[in-house]
């Protein structure tokens, strides 16, 4: 379509597209509650009084940043998703990404992982905070059954539950990583490993075995 010929209204959401992504730094810096819109101005190109005129308040900017952050997230398995024709191919190649993402955007999972603890206390976040959890476990379940395809084995779990094992993995890796631990991120992955080994067993493959636990 011609630029010319754009909609006030369409102009007005690529605008707020520019600034939601121009505050995504800043936010995943300092978190949400440290965040103001005076403060986001004072780390980007953009003035105090463009931030208030496309936006509301704080919330309606953050909620803006992350739902365009999450929506590229949930395509990030994709590719490996598509292009994998075996089952070990695919299992690394997720692994491999989840470190990935862990390491070069550790600040921008900190950032979803604030909001999200926030909806428990903001009604005004749950909606958007459930509809962002729900992209993601389908992601999730896109890999997994893929996986399962591969294997020419059923998921051993519900959609909702296998997310919640990845999502606990995950968020626990982040925080060590995020400590300083330089295992935290080996460790996801050798976790992400045993979660699909426990969900997913070929015919005719031994079962998994289970994680030794250290006793004091």
């Amino acid at each position: 379509m011609d630029k010319t010929l754009r909609k006030p209204d369409d102009k007005f959401a690529e605008r707020r597209t520019e600034l939601g992504e121009a505050a995504l730094q800043t936010l995943g810096e300092l978190g949400y509650a440290r965040t103001s819109l005076r403060e986001i101005a004072q780390n980007s190109a953009f003035s105090h009084g463009v931030l208030h005129y496309y936006f509301t308040d704080k919330i309606d900017l953050i909620l803006c940043s992350v739902r365009q952050y999450k929506a590229r997230c949930v395509t990030r398995y994709d590719e490996v998703t598509a292009t994998a024709t075996r089952f070990d191919e695919l299992l690394e190649g997720f692994a491999d990404a989840l470190g990935d993402t862990l390491r070069t955007e550790s600040s921008m999972h900190r950032l979803w992982y604030d909001l999200r603890s926030q909806s428990l206390f903001e009604e005004a976040f749950r909606a958007d905070v459930a509809a962002i959890d729900k992209s993601l476990e389908k992601m999730i379940w896109r890999v997994m059954q893929r996986l399962a395809e591969l294997a020419g084995a059923p998921v051993g779990a519900p959609s909702d539950l296998t997310y919640a094992m990845f999502d606990g993995v995950f968020q626990q890796a982040l925080l060590r990583h995020l400590s300083g631990d330089r295992k935290a991120i080996a460790s996801m992955k050798a976790s992400v490993r045993l979660i699909v080994a426990q969900l997913i067993t070929p015919p005719g493959a031994a079962p998994a075995r289970k994680r030794k636990v250290a006793t004091a």
